[in-house]
């Protein structure tokens, strides 16, 4: 029993939970309702005192208020967080958007969330907003080329919203990257490959990149086939072959239906190539593929069509005077 309680005590006091913030919460917004009234007048008045304030260029620094500051901006910065909070959980339940759509809003709303916050902090602080006009344009051109790579990621993160060229879930493929889409964020996008692996992807590569979406306006995918038949087969029925092979597939898709062209006549074969759809792309093509040549080379055991395999002869022709000194030395 004691170490329940001790595992539930740690639990509380942990910062990252509920309970912890709530309490902390809880006592900051006291601390502030007490100033506010009045009750801390005389801790105010011993923090604010001459001795323990310094003098930096014109400028009066006293714990009192590095301590006020602290408490404004942590109380700003937490009633940001749980307005934050509260909008990504009722924006995500909205039925009537999508989900890349349900991502932009909640962006938009954050980002005009975090502009207020920062307006009514300054504001209750006492700073002169027109104090920052020429200081924010010196810090404006710094930020801009500081941050130029995350400010293009984010607009193009924005861009890929608006025109919903990569959305959650999609498979795509972009360089050698190949997954399906789990995360659009202001920054990257994560993508999770076959092997299970969490790639993050710059969105500025999404815009500028040429980037493969198997699903995005439809689910279907084609797979194709490339096949050699020995010479002096009946082709006819090979082709018959390769076809019902595709049709008893049960992820071949209906409609389209499978196609089977006779391409060229190779040095050593004939060349047939396979087109056959399937209905869901994301369910794989390599599987489909796989299983399509094994019936394939079932059908042609069964009707004595071989799939033929290059061969060559190779002839080794010696010069008449070094055939004489072989016949010498034997």
């Amino acid at each position: 029993m004691a170490e329940v309680k001790d595992r539930k005590r740690v639990s509380v006091l942990n910062p990252a939970s509920p309970w912890f913030q709530w309490i902390v919460f809880l006592l900051l917004l006291g601390v502030l309702g007490a100033g506010w009234m009045g009750y801390l007048d005389p801790v105010r008045v011993w923090l604010d005192a001459p001795e323990v304030t310094l003098d930096i260029e014109g400028v009066s620094l006293s714990p009192y208020r590095v301590l006020k500051v602290a408490l404004i901006l942590v109380a700003f910065i937490w009633v940001a967080a749980i307005l934050n909070t509260l909008i990504s959980r009722y924006v995500g339940k909205l039925p009537v958007l999508t989900a890349s759509n349900r991502t932009l809003v909640t962006k938009v709303l954050q980002i005009l969330v975090y502009i207020l916050i920062f307006f009514m902090a300054m504001n209750v602080l006492g700073v002169d907003l027109t104090a920052f006009t020429v200081f924010s344009g010196a810090v404006g051109i710094g930020i801009g080329f500081g941050f130029q790579k995350v400010a293009s990621n984010f607009v193009s993160g924005l861009i890929m919203l608006f025109e919903k060229s990569v959305k959650l879930d999609d498979l795509i493929e972009f360089e050698d990257v190949a997954g399906f889409v789990r995360k659009t964020g202001g920054r990257y996008t994560m993508v999770e490959t076959f092997d299970g692996k969490e790639v993050m992807i710059p969105n500025e590569d999404f815009i500028t990149g040429r980037v493969t979406n198997w699903t995005h306006s439809n689910l279907k995918g084609r797979v194709d086939i490339a096949i050699g038949v020995a010479y002096g087969s009946d082709y006819e029925k090979a082709r018959d072959c390769i076809l019902a092979a595709a049709h008893e597939h049960p992820l071949c898709s209906k409609d389209p239906e499978p196609q089977c062209y006779l391409l060229n006549f190779g040095d050593s074969s004939v060349d047939f190539v396979l087109y056959f759809w399937v209905d869901d792309i994301r369910t794989g093509r390599y599987k489909p593929k796989s299983d399509v040549m094994f019936a394939i080379t079932h059908k042609f055991r069964e009707a004595g069509i071989t799939i033929p395999f290059p061969q060559r002869d190779v002839h080794m022709k010696s010069e008449p005077g070094e055939a004489k000194a072989n016949e010498a030395k034997e």
